[in-house]
């Protein structure tokens, strides 16, 4: 692993006894005392993530909006300054190149965080795309470190650390703060598990001190430090895309169930869009779709999905849900398919799968 990058809490995952694995370039933590343990605690509790391997990037100048409109599917005109917005940004073919969160820090400043595999080559199409606009893209991946507590008692955690009230920081909003005297915070009320939380943005040389401030402050209320395979799990609960497995440059928005990202009604073209109103007009050919399976066998990523005998898709994610102590998953199928019917087979075993919509672990 002596060619993957490394965040700034590399020591600290050591020092904390992580497992530490290969991801999107970087060596980072899979799990600390254990998936299903760091699981649950964020669901009950709180749980610390470093996803400091994530990308970030800036968008400034007099057209920055009329830029972001081109770049992306959703409506970025009508967000204030102070809150964020999740959306994709497509190829021509209506293909997704990325998901996700622009955050409007002022009139013409943007604040954009970007997938930790795919931030290269976003930062080459964004700036393929400023060329005809009056602004600019600046990677500001190597200023930043980022923390994410997450969990119901993460606010309560995080409060002690800041002047900022954070309960009045609505969902997909965010403030610029000091936290554990670290001036210049993002903080933000976003995050990828489901739960209540924070992601913070930190300046990358204090990403270290305020990760510990947060162990200290956290542990006596049950904040557990949280690794990547807790990540997944959550996500996937939760319903969340990861790109690559329910969203790729082959898999569009509208087939995997979010259109209410693609704006085709709002003014101006952007990238994808007559491909896109050509799709809904026709209605997608496939879909995604989650499930839950009554065993603990996972399906996954490519186990063929069958219905009267046919194959008619592919698992795109697959998971245990340690809430319902059941497989969980997506799988991309033809839109005709009998969802009633769908199953796969493991190990000589057919199994049912049971199509459902997110968030999985609550019925």
């Amino acid at each position: 692993m002596t060619d993957l990058k490394r965040t700034p809490l590399y020591a600290f995952h050591t020092a904390h006894g992580a497992r530490m694995v290969p991801f999107a370039g970087w060596e980072m933590p899979v799990q600390y005392t254990g998936i299903l343990e760091e699981h649950r605690t964020v669901r009950e509790a709180a749980g610390l993530f470093d996803v400091s391997h994530m990308g970030e990037a800036r968008v400034t100048g007099p057209q920055a909006v009329d830029f972001l409109n081109h770049l992306v599917t959703n409506e970025v005109s009508t967000l204030p300054v102070g809150r964020a917005l999740y959306t994709v940004m497509c190829y021509p073919s209506g293909g997704v190149v990325d998901d996700l969160i622009i955050y409007r820090t002022g009139p013409s400043d943007f604040f954009l965080c970007i997938n930790a595999g795919n931030t290269a080559k976003d930062l080459t199409w964004m700036n393929e795309q400023v060329a005809h606009f009056a602004c600019c893209v600046s990677d500001e991946s190597a200023l930043w470190g980022q923390l994410a507590i997450q969990g119901p008692k993460s606010l309560d955690i995080l409060q002690a650390l800041t002047q900022v009230r954070l309960d009045l920081i609505p969902k997909m909003g965010f403030e610029i703060g000091g936290v554990a005297q670290i001036p210049g915070v993002i903080i933000a009320r976003t995050g990828y598990t489901g739960e209540d939380g924070f992601e913070l943005y930190v300046p990358v040389h204090e990403t270290e001190h305020l990760a510990n401030v947060l162990v200290a402050a956290g542990l006596p209320k049950g904040l557990k430090l949280t690794g990547l395979g807790a990540r997944d799990s959550l996500r996937l609960e939760a319903g969340f895309p990861l790109y690559g497995h329910e969203l790729s440059d082959s898999i569009t928005p509208l087939q995997a169930g979010l259109s209410w990202v693609v704006k085709l009604a709002k003014t101006g073209d952007f990238v994808g869009k007559a491909a896109l109103a050509a799709e809904k007009a026709a209605g997608v050919a496939r879909r995604v779709v989650f499930y839950r399976i009554n065993d603990r066998r996972i399906a996954r990523q490519g186990t063929p999905v069958i219905a009267q005998g046919k194959a008619v898709g592919e698992v795109l994610s697959g998971s245990l849900s340690p809430f319902l102590n059941c497989a969980i998953g997506s799988a991309l199928v033809d839109a005709r398919a009998d969802t009633k019917a769908l199953s796969v087979e493991l190990r000589g075993t057919v199994l049912p799968l049971e199509v459902a919509k997110p968030p999985l672990h609550k019925k």
